[in-house]
């Protein structure tokens, strides 16, 4: 889920601008006139030049319109907006609707609901929708698993949670080879074949042995695009950071504003740990932490955090640190995802964590809850 050159006059047609960015013009003229349910706002939502763009445009006569640039075809999300603004939960899903955009003109038209739609002007959708049902085989069991999850993790059932996470990452890993690779393998010119293989990658740790021979089956074209250089960077990176490797060296300032290397952690087994404060699942896994914290940092072990946070989020990083009892060095340049040090490290997810050994060499990622305390258990010593 995630500009102009000219003007497009319509009769009863509302025209919503966004803001000036290179790119080729893009148009798309949207039509709910067989909606049962009436909009009154329609959202759009995309990712360009990695930064999210979201716009918005009133409803009349049951039309509305976008206009704006695009450096590349792109998945974007749709939303129907009432005046209520509060969706009835059997609506809710039918208020959403994805649509793989591009350069050129564009229609989509809503039949019975906002989400039953037909695209017409974009060839990548077309893809895209190959591709949805090719997902669809897995989408709706990975759905159940992520709600029994929930349950599982509010209700404080570890026992069940494991077996579900485990279940989750094997129907993921399942879905990836049957679905996304499949896709890439039969479509290495559509742009959706980026979409696919930034879904196969995923977010966090991926296989490289897997991810970069895909990469390779790419066209030139697609390489060279905005995702297909992102992609290709990740992989660089990927391979700067991986298990063996010296962890690259940084500065940034701490909570005093004073700069803080890495490497004057040196000669301690030290957790480089990626985290928010606006992060849930990061403020969950912080007991955990500071339980590893308390149990070994008397053995040569210590943390340093890196956080995300936003330009206008310093006081609530330092209260998170003092409510969270993150009694260890801390580091931000608060620049949320344009974090220096994430952007270094290829962070687009928390939370992560390298665990790097006295001489600075990453010797394991993504280490959380019994994981970590059993690999410095294993380095340090039960």
């Amino acid at each position: 889920m995630k500009k102009f050159l000219f003007l497009l006059v319509l009769p009863a047609f509302f025209v919503c601008r966004a803001q000036d960015k290179a790119g080729k013009p893009f148009t798309i003229s949207g039509d709910l006139s067989k909606t049962r349910a009436k909009a009154d706002w329609v959202q759009l939502y995309y990712i360009m030049d990695g930064k999210g763009i979201l716009d918005s445009c009133k409803v009349k006569d049951g039309k509305y319109g976008f206009k704006g640039l695009l450096e590349e075809p792109t998945i974007s999300r749709i939303r129907a907006i009432y005046k209520t603004g509060v969706v009835p939960p059997e609506r809710a899903q039918r208020s959403i609707a994805y649509v793989f955009i591009q350069p050129g003109k564009m229609t989509i038209n809503s039949t019975d609901s906002f989400s039953n739609i037909k695209v017409g002007g974009s060839p990548s959708h077309i893809d895209f929708m190959k591709l949805d049902q090719m997902a669809k085989l897995y989408s709706g069991q990975i759905q159940a698993l992520v709600s029994q999850y929930s349950q599982y993790r509010n209700n404080g059932d570890m026992v069940n949670l494991r077996k579900t996470e485990i279940s989750l990452d094997s129907l993921s890993k399942e879905m990836n080879e049957k679905v996304y690779a499949r896709f890439i393998q039969s479509n290495p010119r559509s742009p959706v074949a980026l979409f696919a293989l930034q879904q196969y990658a995923g977010s966090e740790e991926f296989d490289i042995n897997k991810v970069e021979p895909l990469y390779n089956e790419l066209t030139p074209a697609l390489q060279n695009t905005t995702s297909g250089k992102s992609i290709k960077q990740r992989i660089d990176i990927y391979k700067r950071t991986t298990i063996g490797e010296e962890a690259l060296d940084f500065t940034q300032p701490d909570t005093l504003g004073n700069p803080l290397k890495l490497s004057a952690f040196r000669g301690k087994y030290l957790l480089l740990d990626f985290w928010a404060s606006w992060c849930g699942p990061c403020r969950q896994e912080n007991p955990n932490v500071v339980r590893a914290f308390q149990r070994f940092k008397d053995r040569g072990f210590y943390i340093l955090g890196v956080s995300l946070d936003r330009p206008d989020g310093r006081e609530k990083w330092l209260q998170a640190i003092h409510d969270d009892r993150l009694t260890w060095a801390h580091v931000s340049d608060l620049q949320f995802w344009n974090n220096e040090v994430a952007r270094l490290y290829g962070i687009q997810a928390i939370p992560q964590n390298l665990l790097l050994d006295p001489t600075g060499k990453i010797i394991g990622k993504n280490l959380r809850g019994e994981e970590l305390e059993m690999k410095l258990s294993e380095v340090l010593g039960k």
